[in-house]
Formats: structure tokens, sequence, C-alpha cells
């Protein structure tokens, strides 16, 4: 466990206060807010470090770059804005889909994103508008 730094502190409540997972970009932009001398190496450095204690999990998006989030989260899925990008938790998972897997297939896991347009977007509040 590294020792707590006003980085690794600014780190984590980028992720507290958005709630969502995020990209290195964002944590860069929401932590540095608080901490403007910080810069990308460290955010990567701490996501890093994060994800290997265990802290952070890293959420993989098809054609995307690696996001982040609190690996305390159960198991749940994501919505992607098609506007701004950005991703969200969907709490809720249609369970066990094993009877969807061909006949002899073994199903070990599973992984659904939702796309579309995101409330902030739809509204014309959002980082697309």
């Amino acid at each position: 466990m590294q020792r707590p730094t006003r980085q690794r502190a600014a780190i984590a409540d980028a992720f507290a206060s958005q709630g969502r997972p995020l990209s290195p970009q964002e944590v860069l932009e929401i932590a540095g807010a608080a901490l403007p001398a910080l810069g990308i190496a460290t955010v990567y450095r701490n996501l890093k470090s994060m994800t290997e204690e265990g802290l952070l999990r890293v959420v993989t998006l098809p054609g995307g770059l690696p996001l982040y989030e609190p690996a305390t989260h159960d198991h749940h899925h994501h919505f992607q804005c098609n506007s701004c990008r950005r991703v969200f938790d969907i709490p809720a998972c249609p369970g066990d889909l094993k009877g969807m897997a061909p006949p002899g297939f073994l199903v070990e896991g599973h992984e659904i994103t939702l796309y579309g347009q995101c409330k902030d977007c739809l509204s014309g509040a959002g980082p697309a508008a």
C-alpha cells in the first residue's frame, strides 16, 4: 500500500465526486481543479498503483480506451453516450445469460454496454452541447 499523498487523495476524490468510470484525462481535469500542479504522468502512475492494490478496476469498452472505476462496485454494466462519450454505470443486470450461449458452450461471464444519449446531452447541458 502506498503512502497517502495529496495527488492520490485528489484522484480518489475525483472518482467519488463523479460516481462513474473515468478516463485518465477526465481524472486529470477533475482532480486538477483541486490540485492544479497535477500532471498526467502522476495520474497514470496512481491509477496503475491503485489498480494493482485492488482499489480501482479497469473498464474496457469495445473500441475505447481504458477507463477506471472503484473496485467496490458489485457486478454491473455500462451506458456510453454517443455524443459526449462519457460512460455511466447501469446498476441492474439482466441476470443469468447462460441460455443465450450455443449448446455445449460454457458461459463464464458477460459484459453489456448500452449506447445512446445521456440526459445532459439530450437536454443540451452536456459537454457535447
